[in-house]
């Protein structure tokens, strides 16, 4: 095992059991480093856990962020145990470093550890609609455990991060600044983001005037943030818990349709494949509906298609704003990763508006059944 002194020095000072004996790097998400560490202990056992450095470009205030998540996970694992629920590989549990505190900063960044979630898998595509379906129930029980949470005990890590106001502001800025000449080269691309700016505010407003309530969300809820039991298939553990804020549950209920109701991956670069998959958003709202229903306000529930049409606008909008920036968001392979990504992103965007009515219809008929 070949480990660079520095990342070896880091993971000496979390309080892991036994002995290190593996680590690799876990190639998934955009934004933050993460290693998969195996310890053997006695009697031939191992024990994994999730060692992560935080991406401070994209979190400016990583104390702020690990203690959302610290204050989270122990309202969800108090929340289950009162409920009789085993929080064991339901919820995630933090490292605490060997002097105290679970937050490591030094000259390399910031890092933090996890327990392993054990015998469980993500996914980037769902397999069926049933399993969007369990999906779906999870992020829903996320959000009605944390009904009861103390949202002023939130930091905003992020701010403005759903606020499609003030992300078209910097859109502009960016368009403007051109700061890698790329502008000229997509135009089209800027011309739909600007086409669709007054109705893709919609949110920010009804936040405003008092017609959504702010909640505690998740943020960013694609599929690949459930921990699925690899054997039954059940949903066990929402994680990626980085971005949890105030906000709407228009934006957690877009942002996992938007991501794992589209016919295609979030990259393809095939524009007649994406569309909006109508058999996956029933099931993943009838998922959420299910476990929601009687916490969220009417209003909320009948607005959440317009949050797919937004999460997904936003999307293609962050996007073509790190493209024209110089890809210092979101992690890239390819030059126009993030390019490419804009434009699936607005490909599947005009399949929704064309499906508005549908998805109206659908998610009216799921609160009939569970309001």
């Amino acid at each position: 095992m070949n480990i660079e002194p520095q990342l070896q020095s880091i993971i000496g000072r979390f309080a892991f059991p036994g002995e290190l004996v593996e680590c690799e790097p876990i190639k998934a998400g955009h934004i933050n480093r993460t290693y998969r560490l195996r310890f053997a202990l006695e009697a031939g056992r191992t024990r994994d856990y999730v060692l992560q450095r935080i991406n401070t470009f994209a979190f400016k205030k990583p104390a702020e962020v690990m203690s959302n998540v610290q204050l989270v996970t122990e309202h969800l694992r108090n929340a289950m145990l009162r409920g009789g629920v085993d929080p064991f590989n339901r919820v995630l549990t933090l490292v605490p470093l060997t002097d105290g505190g679970t937050l490591l900063l030094d000259e390399s960044g910031a890092w933090r550890a996890y327990d392993f979630i054990v015998n469980a898998v993500t996914v980037d595509r769902v397999d069926s609609p049933e399993q969007f379906r369990e999906i779906g129930r999870a992020f829903g029980r996320f959000q009605s455990t944390l009904a009861d949470f103390p949202i002023e005990k939130l930091y905003d890590t992020i701010p403005f991060f759903h606020d499609t106001v003030k992300r078209m502001e910097n859109f502009e800025n960016s368009v403007a600044a051109d700061v890698k000449g790329r502008a000229a080269g997509v135009e089209p691309e800027i011309a739909a983001i600007r086409a669709r700016k007054a109705e893709m505010g919609r949110i920010v407003a009804m936040i405003a005037d008092g017609t959504l309530p702010l909640r505690v969300t998740h943020n960013d809820t694609k599929i690949n943030n459930v921990m699925l039991d690899a054997q039954t298939g059940e949903a066990l553990c929402v994680i990626d818990l980085d971005t949890v804020m105030a906000g709407s549950a228009l934006y957690d209920f877009g942002d996992a349709i938007r991501y794992g109701a589209s016919t295609a991956a979030e990259d393809e670069r095939d524009l007649d494949s994406v569309r909006l998959d109508m058999a996956l958003f029933t099931a993943y709202a009838e998922g959420y509906i299910s476990e929601t229903a009687r916490g969220l306000t009417r209003a909320e529930l009948e607005n959440l298609p317009l949050g797919a049409l937004v999460m997904t606008y936003e999307n293609a909008m962050r996007f073509l704003t790190d493209y024209l920036d110089g890809d210092v968001y979101f992690h890239i392979e390819n030059a126009d990763d993030n390019l490419a990504r804009c434009r699936c992103q607005l490909a599947l965007l005009e399949d929704m508006e064309a499906r508005r009515s549908d998805m109206d219809g659908v998610v009216a008929e799921l609160i009939g059944k569970y309001r």
